[in-house]
C-alpha cells in the first residue's frame, strides 16, 4: 500500500508557467528518492482539444511513497532543503489525507516541531 503526498509550490507573484517550472525542478530532486512516482497532480476535466482526461494543476505534484516515517520524512527533507536553497519567497504546501502543512525556507524550532508531528502522524497511519 502506498501513501500519496501532494506538494503545491507557491511563489508570490508567479504565474502558472513559473509554478510549473518550479514544480519540475522540485520533481527532479524528489525522483532521486526511493519513491514509486512523482507526477503532476491532475484534477477535473482537461481543456477541450487536449489529449489528457484530467487537467494538471500548475505547481502541484503527487508523490507516491511507501507509508512510514522514513519515506515521508525523506520527502519532507528534500522539500525543506530545496526551499532553503531557493533564497526565500517560496513555500510548499504538503497534503496527506486532507491534512495540510505549509513549509518555508525558515528553519525555526517551532516549524521543525510541527513538521515532526505531521510526519509522525502520517507515518503511523500507514502502518
Amino acid at each position: 500500500m502506498a501513501a500519496d503526498v501532494r506538494l503545491g509550490v507557491v511563489e508570490e507573484g508567479s504565474d502558472d508557467a513559473r509554478l510549473e517550472e518550479l514544480a519540475l525542478l522540485l520533481r527532479q530532486e524528489l525522483l532521486a528518492l526511493d519513491v514509486r512516482s512523482v507526477e503532476p497532480y491532475r484534477e477535473g476535466e482537461a481543456p477541450d482539444g487536449t489529449r489528457g482526461g484530467l487537467a494538471a494543476i500548475a505547481g502541484v505534484l503527487t508523490v507516491s511513497v511507501q507509508p512510514g516515517l522514513q519515506a515521508i520524512g525523506a520527502v519532507v527533507g528534500v522539500v525543506r532543503d530545496w526551499l532553503r536553497r531557493s533564497g526565500g519567497g517560496r513555500t510548499v504546501k504538503l497534503t496527506i489525507d486532507g491534512d495540510v502543512i505549509e513549509l518555508s525556507g525558515a528553519s525555526t524550532d517551532v516549524q521543525q516541531q510541527l513538521v515532526d508531528a505531521f510526519v509522525r502522524k502520517h507515518a503511523a497511519a500507514g502502518q
